[in-house]
């Protein structure tokens, strides 16, 4: 499949969704700073230290929502009530905060919108005309939504998300569950499928579940970290890829 980049053995592609498909990892980073240092203020003053693009990557970017909360706060020793999934977004509970983060998301989705890739789209169209199937994985719960919103969701034969996730008991990122559960409702083998990643999570799930071939999407400057954590390949565009029609 060399027109594509991809070994001649892959059968399907599975693609993320943030920062892979869509623009929205930088508005996922933002809803997650802005949460994170509110809390972190409220808790310990001014002096706090505030939550970083290296906090994002290292223990939340490609995670569940309750996972990365946890991960993050677990690296700054705090430790909160897990809560329940209901949790308002005002708990002082691991959910809590994940529900006040989607809650700030939303409004930045809702005010400015959802902006593909389209070298990421022209990327599939070429995927699916070359006779490979396709699913998209991600730990949103919002996937859906989200592809609808770009006019995207009938390029993908399988949708792996937070809501299917949470139905199945999938473990997230960095697990290789979801890959591997979009792998077995295509009906295609690990080895024969190819991962797309932007999150070091996603890397590491890639490797874990021995996928075929794992193409980094450096969107951020982390060639290196994607490297390590598992890419056969690293783009900083789809379009490197070839398919361009």
């Amino acid at each position: 499949m060399t027109d594509l980049g991809l070994p001649e053995d892959i059968e399907a592609c599975l693609f993320d969704l943030d920062g892979v498909v869509t623009k929205t990892a930088v508005v996922h980073a933002a809803a997650w700073k802005e949460m994170f240092d509110a809390f972190l203020r409220e808790r310990d003053g001014d002096a706090f230290t505030p939550f970083s693009g290296a906090d994002y990557d290292a223990y939340v970017d490609g995670r569940p929502r309750a996972d990365g909360v946890r991960t993050f706060l677990g690296s700054r020793g705090i430790r909160l009530p897990e809560g329940g999934p209901d949790d308002p977004p005002d708990a002082a509970t691991v959910h809590g905060l994940g529900n006040r983060k989607n809650e700030l998301l939303l409004e930045k989705i809702r005010t400015d919108g959802v902006e593909p890739y389209d070298s990421t789209l022209r990327y599939l169209h070429a995927v699916r005309a070359g006779g490979l199937r396709t699913a998209v994985v991600s730990s949103s719960a919002n996937c859906r939504d989200v592809l609808r919103s770009i006019d995207a969701e009938a390029l993908f034969d399988v949708r792996i998300d937070g809501v299917v996730a949470a139905e199945r008991g999938l473990p997230g990122k960095p697990a290789p569950d979801t890959f591997l559960a979009a792998a077995r409702d295509l009906g295609v083998e690990p080895a024969h499928a190819a991962v797309f990643e932007d999150a070091l999570a996603g890397m590491d799930a890639g490797r874990a579940g021995r996928f075929g071939h794992v193409v980094g999407v450096d969107r951020v400057g982390q060639t290196d970290a994607l490297y390590a954590h598992g890419a056969d390949r690293v783009v900083t565009d789809l379009a490197e890829l070839g398919g361009e029609r």
